[in-house]
């Protein structure tokens, strides 16, 4: 049993699954578990999240929502084994969202990941949507905008993996307007000073023209627009970057949409009360379905809108690692482990390329400006030389010089059998200063979480998780 709680700027929901394994081993060989089959056999109501006030999220409320759902649903908690509590979007930039965690406790088993950065969400989200299965499927180069109620998550797929991730601060509730009264009550500051600059009146306490509600979208879809190289990047679009935009070194082929606003680009919706949620979430919606976004790009249709973050969570690979690894401390077992993953170019080693992947995708993992632990994953060499033993150890030291400083040991997964030449090479070139993991054999993506159990066989291997967010299909 698996439970995915997904706690937004905009809504909270949950959704519970059945997952089956299978060992799809011999009886003379090591176990290999996989999913056999996934079932969703509950989906939440779905919430708005509730606050205290515009910097703090409710938290007893949001237990309580998530305790309802629970008995509506017919499942006690202690009958979960596994899931995925996602704090997301402007919710994890309220002042007590750690604090929300604490309320969680004992509704879950082992949840895999608490509170997701802009980066993580945006490829949460991509792989929600089914972005990644079609770009793979249609071999092309697929962008997903995953609009929620506080920020627009980007992620970028190239034949199923992700080469790029931005995020903007623009999304269906950072205008909240009173469904009776039709009166502003809220507009964040970021778009305030986006509709000031172009001299569009709305004002919190007024009751706004439906022209300049509608004006102060449409600038918020031009925004959108230059996120992706349909137009030309503006000052505008600097100060409405999250934490950073798309490199776009590539040319985009598809677009997809999820999150609470895609229902209205999809369908478009004929409301006769575009405010019937108390925000901007319709009209922006519709603007985007009219907008060169989905005119000039192949618009596809993505596998779940609103419920793309988390419809599941907790599908695990049992694995265990190669009987060549090393660990210079027992520091097992450790859990929840985020991978960083690099996938070498034309099978050969590109030290600066490894190097440059690796700095750049360790911030996908930042929460609050603070580096998480997480497993560095990269393919290897089969046979390598001790040249390119040295050449990989430096490109994977050179790669996460940004987290040497902190506490926890480095932890390297290699998909090929060279770990404990590798990890040695890793322990020497650090002066033996800094603890080294790298175990091998072990084949992980970039959104996979870990496990380590405790080594078995006298020290010689390690049990290896491998938990995927289970996404609906």
């Amino acid at each position: 049993m698996s439970v995915g709680i997904d706690i937004g700027t905009s809504t909270t929901q949950l959704v519970f699954s059945r997952i089956t394994i299978e060992n799809m081993a011999s009886s003379f060989s090591i176990p290999k578990i996989n999913i056999v089959d996934k079932k969703v056999i509950y989906k939440s109501n779905i919430y708005f999240t509730p606050l205290i006030s515009q910097n703090e999220i409710d938290g007893s409320s949001v237990r309580k929502i998530v305790e309802s759902e629970y008995k509506k649903a017919g499942i006690k908690p202690e009958e979960v084994e596994t899931g995925a509590i996602i704090i997301t979007g402007e919710t994890a930039r309220k002042e007590n969202a750690r604090e929300i965690l604490d309320e969680m406790s004992g509704l879950a088993g082992d949840f895999v990941v608490a509170t997701a950065g802009p980066d993580l969400e945006s490829i949460i989200a991509g792989k929600g949507a089914g972005t990644n299965i079609i770009s793979k499927e249609e071999n092309c180069t697929a962008a997903n905008m995953d609009i929620g109620g506080g920020t627009t998550n980007l992620a970028v797929f190239k034949e199923g993996e992700v080469i790029d991730t931005g995020c903007l601060d623009i999304g269906g509730r950072l205008i909240k307007i009173d469904k009776n009264t039709h009166q502003i009550t809220y507009i964040a500051s970021k778009i305030k000073k986006l509709a000031d600059k172009y001299g569009i009146n709305i004002k919190v306490g007024e009751i706004p023209d439906i022209s300049d509600v509608e004006n102060i979208v449409r600038k918020m879809v031009e925004l959108l627009e230059q996120s992706v190289g349909m137009k030309n990047q503006t000052h505008e679009y600097e100060e409405i970057i999250t934490n950073k935009g798309l490199k776009l070194n590539y040319n985009i082929d598809c677009i997809t949409f999820s999150g609470g606003v895609a229902n209205y680009i999809y369908a478009g919706g004929d409301e006769e009360d575009v405010y019937k949620y108390g925000d901007i979430g319709i009209l922006l919606g519709r603007c985007i379905k009219n907008s060169i976004l989905t005119q000039k790009f192949n618009l596809e249709k993505s596998r779940e809108t609103i419920r793309a973050t988390v419809v599941g969570a907790g599908s695990h690979t049992t694995d265990i690692s190669g009987s060549t690894i090393t660990y210079t401390k027992n520091v097992f077992p450790i859990k929840n482990v985020p991978v960083v993953r690099v996938h070498q170019r034309n099978n050969s080693i590109d030290c600066s390329y490894i190097s440059e992947t690796l700095k750049e995708r360790l911030h996908w993992f930042k929460v609050e400006n603070e580096f998480q632990q997480v497993a560095i994953a990269i393919d290897g060499t089969k046979s390598p030389s001790f040249k390119e033993v040295q050449q990989m150890a430096s490109s994977v030291i050179s790669g996460v010089s940004d987290i040497l400083d902190e506490e926890y040991p480095l932890f390297v997964i290699v998909e090929n059998d060279m770990g404990k030449v590798l990890g040695q090479t890793i322990y020497k070139m650090l002066d033996y200063k800094k603890d080294v993991i790298c175990i091998d054999s072990i084949k992980v993506e970039a959104g996979d979480y870990v496990d380590v159990g405790k080594p078995l066989m006298h020290g010689r291997v390690v049990p290896v998780v491998i938990k995927t967010l289970a996404f609906s299909s």
